[in-house]
């Protein structure tokens, strides 16, 4: 038997859910096992630079940080599913990724 792991990345945490309820609508309309969204770690991108462009005057600095949020969903595979998954619309920023792993 085989399953569809799908991994989805970004930095915007409303494109994911987005994302995930329709997945989910989609597993429930075909009928097939879904596990997830499972949340995974937030990495956090740190950056400090310092405020002043020539490094003269007062030392402050800046710190900006870019939090990357996680989500796993395995689906058990149906061809039907399987297409209407890659027909969902996916925003820009969101990185999705696929793989078809043996149970």
């Amino acid at each position: 038997m085989q399953k569809a792991r799908i991994k989805l990345a970004s930095t915007d945490i409303t494109k994911i859910n987005e994302v995930c309820l329709f997945i989910k609508d989609i597993a429930a309309k075909t009928g097939v096992d879904m596990r997830g969204p499972i949340p995974l770690p937030t990495k956090k991108l740190k950056i400090t630079t310092r405020k002043s462009p020539c490094g003269d005057g007062k030392a402050s600095w800046e710190r900006y940080e870019a939090r990357v949020h996680k989500r796993l969903i395995d689906l058990g595979i149906d061809e039907r599913a399987l297409k209407l998954v890659m027909r969902v619309h996916i925003p820009e920023g969101l990185n999705i990724e696929i793989e078809m792993i043996d149970v």
